[in-house]
């Protein structure tokens, strides 16, 4: 048996597979978020802990005794400030915090080679700025800061007494050399540390330590080992298969992500594109990154009379896809990918006496699938090849969402049994993988396919020309705010 351990932001998953791949025992415990300011996000890094403790110990005691490896995947981006004694120095700051923007330009300008060595823009949601704001505003946190750990490598340091990384998550900080696979002393001197302060980053599937005997005690296991792991991005990848060049994943949470795997260092950073390591050897990935995706059927759902998502999605299937003039900015939350515009707000468009709910219902779909569109857009720049994908969130339930979305990316969908346990059954696999030196094919197999939707051609054809419009629209609304 294998655990894998999930650090969300809401929350911690545990999850033991065999080494069939077969999931045999599941179990969460839930996490809190702290916003004490605008655009601030935090958590008590010893909350996650204590989750982690719930979560495992929520296990059958049977599957838990014959764990042989544990897998860590989580959060991205986090800061988690530690002293001297290795015990945190402040709440840790979230990925989806937002208080760093102007961090942003002064990193990049202390250090110009910033994009060409990291494969990313400066963001908020990074690791770096945060430091670089601690520095400025808490000066006196920053100067007692012995180390800067991950979510769940500071819980890998409480599990084991290592402090350790592994290469995908590492590459969301702005400190990896991401083409080199290595840390990088400008970017780290850029943000005023060195690599005294990071941990060793690893490979995914290499063990970083082994379970202490008080814990493993308390879990009712051997002193198991622990193996590097992953991003939480990169571990669902793991889980549904996503391990070659040019295979890729489209998760439909309440954001939407699009994952292609890469065998070379494909950046597109003035684009917005994430260019991250995988968390296997050799292999990287480029993700775009769209902050509204099921959320905005979520906020549309309770907007139209209070209806749930199922209902929603039944609404929207009553009109036909692409054939009415409504468009919807699904910008709710700013957007990434491409435009890095955290600015961007959503809006409806193109509405006359004949449109209806089910013509709004559809626009939303179509919005989505037109943001994701763009996102293929500046992935296809870059060389890469973005033909089919596997579809994994709350999303994936609509397969009317799936033509649209087919037709909008021209790209083949594959819909998968099991494909919701998410980065946990990555985490899980990269542990039986690094256990048993295991073939990495063999182990990270793709789930059994439910669905599979081609673009249709007519359909296409439709949203091709309310897509030209739709970004139009988006440039003129930006045009006109930036010019006020």
């Amino acid at each position: 048996m294998y655990l894998g351990l999930d650090f969300g932001t809401s929350g911690i998953k545990a999850v033991v597979v065999d080494e069939n791949g077969t999931v045999r025992g599941q179990s969460t415990a839930p996490l809190t978020v702290s916003r004490p300011h605008d655009l601030w996000s935090e958590q008590d890094p010893d909350a996650w802990v204590g989750a982690t403790h719930m979560a495992v110990m929520g296990l059958d005691a049977a599957l838990r005794a014959k764990v042989r490896g544990i897998g860590l995947a989580g959060q991205m981006h986090g800061a988690t400030l530690l002293g001297a004694d290795d015990k945190p120095l402040r709440p840790a700051i979230l990925w989806n915090d937002g208080r760093s923007h102007a961090e942003c330009a002064e990193l990049e300008a202390a250090e110009p080679e910033s994009r060409a060595i990291t494969g990313n823009i400066a963001m908020p949601g990074f690791t770096a700025p945060k430091l670089v704001w601690v520095r400025k505003h808490e000066p006196e946190v920053f100067a007692a800061t012995h180390s800067v750990l991950l979510p769940k490598d500071y819980v890998r340091l409480v599990l084991t007494g290592e402090k350790a990384s592994d290469m995908s998550d590492a590459a969301g900080t702005l400190w990896l050399d991401v083409g080199a696979r290595r840390w990088s002393g400008k970017m780290l001197a850029a943000t005023g540390l060195d690599e005294s302060h990071m941990p060793r980053v690893h490979e995914g599937t290499e063990v970083t330590g082994h379970l202490r005997d008080t814990i493993a005690q308390q879990w009712g296991m051997d002193a198991v080992p622990v193996v590097a792991g992953a991003g939480d991005n990169a571990g669902g990848a793991l889980g549904v298969g996503v391990i070659s060049d040019g295979q890729g994943m489209l998760s439909l949470g309440t954001s939407g992500v699009i994952f292609v795997a890469t065998d070379a260092f494909r950046p597109n950073p003035a684009s917005a594109v994430h260019a991250f390591c995988h968390a296997l050897p050799g292999l990287w990935h480029q993700m775009s990154v769209h902050l509204s995706a099921a959320s905005c059927v979520d906020w549309a759902a309770r907007a139209f009379g209070g209806m749930d998502a199922a209902d929603f999605f039944l609404k929207a299937a009553q009109a036909t896809p692409g054939a009415g003039p409504e468009l919807f900015l699904p910008y709710l939350s700013g957007e990434r990918t491409p435009h890095n515009d955290p600015h961007a707000s959503g809006a409806f468009l193109g509405m006359n006496h004949d449109t209806d709910t089910a013509r709004l219902a559809s626009a939303v779909l179509e919005g989505v699938a037109f943001a994701h569109a763009d996102g293929v857009d500046v992935l296809r720049e870059t060389g890469t090849q973005v033909n089919e994908l596997s579809v994994i969130g709350g999303g994936s339930r609509s397969l009317h969402w799936g033509r649209i979305l087919a037709s909008a990316l021209n790209v083949h969908l594959l819909y998968l049994d099991g494909g919701e346990v998410g980065p946990a059954l990555g985490a899980a696999r990269l542990a039986q993988i690094g256990v048993t030196g295991g073939d990495i094919a063999a182990i990270c197999t793709r789930p059994a396919v439910r669905a599979e939707i081609a673009p249709e051609a007519g359909l296409a054809e439709r949203l091709a020309a309310k897509r030209a419009t739709f970004r139009s629209a988006y440039r003129a609304l930006r045009s006109d705010r930036e010019g006020a």
